[in-house]
């Protein structure tokens, strides 16, 4: 590396004192531990602390490492924010838990620099966590005599981070609290003389960031895009930052950490047009950012209108004031399937086409019946990635899309072979039969049908495997063509309720009366009151009814 570094192990004493001022940029991550890693590492510092002998006599515990950029006193901490707050925290309490000056006033060094009012020099707090949280934290932990009326307020409406910090400080006061004076004294003692942290510190913002990439906070792995954030918005200019970090944490917590993650997978998927194969934030490096020539670019033309986008698709929220329903129809029919690889083409072609509704209805449509082509043939991940890289060159070159032999269209080879599987057994196909079904019902209900119920369940209508004797085994008494009809579609129906394998052998007319309807009422699916309306339950009845069904899903998805 072209700066300097160095790496030097620092007890508590040292690092909570007056060579450091630590302060939490605002582009970090908020504060997200929880009580759990709260609880670890206070039950690990009272397992190294020597439980009778004289604690001057324990062995160094090591508290990991932290990466900052230092000048003078002044440290940005790039990696560490969790374990500092949460340390400083730990002195809060057991500040406020103190029954003597003395006590009070060391645990308080730890907190804040020393004030003199003759030399007219004001203490600090050897932390400032990021802007946002600043003032909570300093006014209701940091600041002495604030904590104890802290701890007992109830729950109440707060950002993430500042709920976490509240749930860990009142967890900690919980904790010390059960302890006597004495005991506090030597955790105290323990965390000043014997616990370490290796602090590793540069004057280059690049370099402390190559070090944050391959560095985990204790306890709770860093997201790739928490690496990313760190790089592009620490390399902005100190003016830009805030604006930055509120517009890129905006989308985080709109999203949520794991779709925020996905969304950079499928921007990276635009972008590379292959399948991933190394750690998402190193290819996003090389195949996103070095084509965004600056990071606000890559924030302003780049991540906030493919989150728009990634919003609409994944969520089904497409607004419009004509024809906006079509088009989340079809999105909701997507969403049911067991992989989201459709995604990326989806988002590329709503950010190029935002607004215009008529296209976006007919990509939609298009795009459903190539998706759930593939989902019911079973394609693999590297077969439906090398599709859908066809479409999104296409929509890059911007391509006809629609036309004959077009990248969205089913090859006459690809609809045989999805005729013939629906002809087939569908029950067995993995992820399959459910989303199938309600793709179906969709078609029978004429699109007008919205289901929300909290279960939904398949059941066949002749059973998987009849008692001998059974009305069924006189109505299908050829076992290979009873075998044959079991796991096809026309047997299947869906049910707003959890099975009952009990019910799963009446007989027809009892299965109708007591388990296809919803408390003694027709079922709110179209498909099963199509059964529920049949007298009986044969061959014919089931060969007439594949037909039918196969039927409107050759029209719907044009499979001629």
């Amino acid at each position: 590396m072209s700066a300097e570094f160095e790496a030097k192990k620092k007890n508590l004493w040292e690092v909570f004192s007056d060579h450091y001022r630590f302060d939490i940029p605002d582009y970090q991550r908020p504060y997200s531990w929880t009580t759990e890693q709260t609880d670890e590492l206070l039950e690990d510092l009272l397992n190294a602390m020597p439980k009778n002998g004289k604690i001057e006599d324990a062995s160094p515990y090591f508290l990991g490492s932290i990466v900052i950029i230092k000048k003078d006193a002044k440290s940005e901490v790039v990696d560490g924010q969790q374990r500092l707050t949460t340390l400083t925290m730990l002195f809060c309490v057991l500040r406020e838990l103190s029954t003597s000056d003395s006590a009070r006033n060391d645990n308080n060094k730890r907190i804040c620099s020393d004030s003199d009012q003759f030399a007219n020099i004001k203490g600090q707090f050897r932390l400032s966590v990021r802007k946002r949280d600043k003032d909570f934290f300093q006014n209701n932990v940091q600041e002495m005599g604030k904590l104890r009326a802290f701890v007992e307020r109830p729950r109440a409406n707060r950002p993430d981070s500042q709920q976490r910090m509240f749930e860990n400080v009142k967890y900690l006061w919980r904790c010390l609290s059960d302890r006597d004076e004495e005991q506090r004294k030597r955790l105290a003692t323990f965390l000043v003389q014997h616990c370490y942290l290796v602090i590793v510190s540069t004057s280059d913002h690049n370099s402390a960031y190559r070090i944050f990439s391959v560095l985990n906070d204790r306890g709770l792995d860093l997201s790739p895009t928490d690496i990313l954030k760190a790089e592009i918005i620490g390399a902005m200019d100190e003016n830009s930052r805030s604006k930055y970090t509120d517009k890129w944490e905006s989308i985080e917590e709109e999203l949520g950490r794991n779709n925020f993650r996905a969304l950079f997978a499928h921007i990276r998927m635009i972008y590379m047009k292959v399948k991933g194969q190394r750690e998402l934030s190193s290819e996003f490096r090389e195949g996103v950012l070095k084509q965004v020539p600056e990071n606000e670019n890559f924030i302003n033309d780049v991540l906030c209108p493919y989150s728009d986008a990634y919003i609409e698709v994944s969520k089904a929220a497409y607004e419009s004031s004509n024809g906006a329903e079509e088009v989340n129809r079809y999105l909701k029919h997507l969403t049911r399937l067991d992989n989201s690889d459709w995604i990326p083409p989806a988002m590329e072609f709503f950010k190029r086409n935002k607004g215009n509704t008529a296209e976006l209805i007919q990509f939609t449509k298009y795009l459903e019946r190539l998706a759930y082509g593939m989902f019911i043939t079973r394609k693999n991940i590297n077969h439906r990635i090398r599709r859908y890289v066809r479409v999104l060159r296409a929509i890059e070159k911007n391509e006809d899309l629609f036309g004959d032999d077009r990248s969205l269209q089913l090859s006459s080879e690809e609809k045989e072979e999805i005729l013939r599987v629906l002809n087939g057994p569908i029950y067995p196909l993995p992820s399959v039969p459910k989303p199938l079904l309600l793709r179906l019902e969709s078609i029978v209900a004429e699109e007008g049908a919205s289901y929300d119920h909290s279960v939904i369940t398949i059941e066949h209508v002749l059973p998987q495997n009849p008692k001998e004797g059974s009305e069924w085994i006189r109505l299908f008494p050829d076992k290979e063509e009873r075998e044959e009809w079991t796991h096809k579609i026309a047997n299947l129906v869906l049910l707003s309720r959890r099975k009952n394998t009990q019910a799963s052998n009446y007989d027809f007319d009892h299965k109708k009366q007591k388990y296809f309807k919803s408390d003694g009422k027709r079922s709110s699916f179209v498909l099963t009151n199509e059964v529920t309306d049949e007298s009986k339950w044969t061959p014919k009845v089931l060969e007439r009814r594949q037909k039918c069904l196969i039927k409107r899903l050759k029209k719907e998805w044009r499979l001629d």
